[in-house]
């Protein structure tokens, strides 16, 4: 898809989706580069928070559940990428360029609203998806994991994650104030996820009742397909249902972003 825009001269321009979508992650990427806090979260927390998980393996039954300290690392590991690298960093940018006017500049252009988004997102997201390569590799390497039995699980379970995260991060901001306050609002989502998605406790080791309840949290099918695409043992019936979850997560919110966002600071 193209455009044509005036240029000097009288002469017409095209510019293309792609390079529009290119010129605005650059420029989020220079942007990005210029927020110490948010390069710090998004690049350095995930890979050292899956260090506590590797601790915490020692107190949990995992043969009896069938997993191995890989497995248990592996996943939180692409957790902790997903709600720190894409979750909560692109909260705060989507604030801090909402208040700042960016993203209502960016509306008077030629850029249509899904293009803004996305833009802005991209250059966090390529940050979360090499964090999920690293620590697969990683894994994969030093704890023994070899390769994935079912990757097309684990590709799944990653993109979906991405795509899912990138959207609560809209509905976050949607209800944040300010930066500071995109800090707070976005912690109920991150403790929820971190204590019953599986990427600090795996839901194998919990009881059955409590494991179907948590297995509807936003990041529990992203978990549950990463891990059964290393495993290899996901049935075609429980991949199904993670998947439906995961899509009927992103789905919601992507109709509370097209509800609820705001391209103006709050007042």
């Amino acid at each position: 898809m193209s455009t044509t825009i005036p240029v000097h001269g009288g002469r017409t321009g095209t510019t293309t989706l792609k390079s529009r979508m290119t010129a605005l992650a650059r420029a989020e990427l220079t942007l990005l580069g210029r927020s110490r806090a948010t390069l710090v979260t998004a690049l350095f927390i995930p890979l050292l928070l899956p260090l506590s998980v590797s601790s915490a393996t020692d107190q949990m039954d995992l043969k009896e559940a069938g997993l191995s300290v890989g497995m248990v690392i592996l996943p939180a590991g692409i957790g902790f990428s997903l709600l720190f690298a894409i979750y909560t960093a692109l909260t705060n940018i989507y604030v801090v360029r909402r208040e700042e006017l960016v993203l209502k500049r960016l509306r008077t252009g030629e850029l249509r609203d899904p293009e803004i988004m996305i833009g802005a997102a991209l250059p966090a997201v390529g940050i979360g998806i090499a964090q999920c390569v690293l620590m697969a590799v990683g894994c994969s390497v030093l704890l023994d994991l070899g390769a994935p039995r079912a990757p097309h699980l684990a590709v799944l379970g990653l993109l979906l994650g991405v795509v899912m995260c990138v959207a609560l991060a809209a509905v976050t901001a949607s209800f944040s104030r300010t930066a500071e306050s995109a800090q707070v609002t976005s912690l109920p989502l991150m403790f929820v996820s971190l204590l019953g998605s599986g990427i600090t406790l795996p839901l194998e080791v919990l009881p059955d009742r409590v494991a179907s309840v948590l297995e509807l949290l936003p990041l529990s099918p992203v978990i549950t397909l990463v891990r059964g695409g290393w495993t290899g043992d996901l049935s075609a019936y429980e991949a199904l249902g993670a998947v439906v979850t995961a899509l009927a997560w992103t789905v919601l919110s992507v109709f509370a972003v097209r509800r609820w966002f705001r391209w103006e600071p709050r007042r």
